[in-house]
């Protein structure tokens, strides 16, 4: 093969291994960051994606050549009913130097919501008053143990109408901010059993990491998984030209090989991801005949800028950003927004 060339650069990424079907459909972030503020707040919240559609909007960003334009923006809209926090978790470091759950208190649950959490199965709901005393004694009493508070929160998902589930996602939330562990465990008893909306978490022109799973395309081959060259058709190629040629040596260690196997529905998250805007009208927002695949937003709603992961429908945790790329000192104008139908 003296017409070949004797290197060839490599066919697909090798990152983000094993590229593994994701265990959880709504997965949550496995760290938490740090922020500056008086108030507690949760760190996190969880919304709905109904689709894609573009805005006007005056470029704010000072780095940006189009400072002070107007700019065309692609943009994702999520709906975000309010959230409901029903317990609360304190963490403090064990033996071995882990984090782990030191007690589990309880709020108060009213019926409908016992209902809703009963049809999903949780084990916890036999709730004693005098053991869940005791456990927030037992919180109270170490608060010079816990290293941090959390939340299990679940959403709403039968407000959103175009969903069609009842059973509620369930996901554990840190809070952050404030002076000390004492004042957030009081803003913690202070929402247990009430909405939580979105707007007491997020606001405007902030940036979010967005923890969700992809689009899941199933079993794929090389081809389609990686992009590798097809190998030429010719009579010899007798078991196909699909595939790879050589996988390479094993010894001494095994090399990167492309491999048929699950492409898509993995885990996987995006930082830096900007709210342009947090809206309570769904006329705003909604297009003529409702969003492909969704249909019409009818609870308050994100305007994210940019594309997201995952399918219409899917649950996207959202999260404060762990390592911002820049802190926006403004709130986004815009100027317009799309509403023509995207209906065929």
């Amino acid at each position: 093969m003296g017409h070949r060339k004797l290197s060839s650069p490599r066919r697909g990424s090798a990152a983000l291994r094993p590229r593994k079907r994701s265990r959880e459909f709504l997965p949550t972030p496995k760290s938490w960051p740090v922020i500056q503020s008086n108030e507690p707040k949760l760190l996190g919240f969880i919304g709905y994606k109904a689709g894609m559609t573009h805005i006007f909007m005056i470029d704010d960003k000072q780095t940006s050549p189009n400072y002070g334009k107007e700019i065309y923006v692609p943009v994702t809209v999520l709906e975000t009913p309010p959230i409901i926090p029903v317990a609360l978790r304190a963490y403090y470091i064990n033996s071995k130097g882990e984090p782990a759950v030191l007690t589990e208190y309880w709020g108060d649950i009213n019926d409908k919501l016992m209902k809703v959490l009963s049809e999903r199965k949780i084990t916890n709901l036999k709730l004693d008053k005098e053991k869940m005393k005791a456990k927030l004694d037992e919180i109270t009493n170490n608060l010079d143990k816990i290293i941090a508070l959390r939340v299990l929160t679940v959403t709403q998902p039968y407000l959103v109408t175009s969903l069609g589930k009842k059973k509620p996602d369930i996901a554990e939330i840190q809070i952050g901010g404030g002076s000390s562990i004492k004042q957030q465990l009081e803003y913690a008893l202070s929402i247990l059993g009430k909405e939580v909306p979105v707007k007491n978490v997020f606001k405007e022109g902030q940036l979010i990491d967005i923890n969700g799973v992809t689009k899941g395309k199933g079993f794929q081959g090389v081809i389609k998984r990686y992009s590798v060259v097809e190998l030429p058709r010719w009579h010899k190629h007798r078991k196909g030209s699909r595939k790879i040629g050589a996988r390479g040596p094993s010894i001494p260690t095994p090399s990167y090989t492309p491999q048929p196997g699950q492409m898509g529905f993995h885990r996987r998250t995006e930082y830096n991801k900007r709210i342009l805007k947090i809206g309570e009208d769904p006329r705003e927002i909604n297009p003529a005949g409702g969003f492909v695949n969704y249909g019409l937003v009818r609870n308050t709603y994100l305007v994210i800028e940019g594309s997201t992961i995952g399918s219409k429908k899917r649950p996207l945790f959202l999260r404060y950003p762990i390592r911002p790329s820049w802190t926006p000192q403004s709130t986004p104008k815009i100027t317009y927004v799309n509403l023509a139908s995207q209906q065929g």
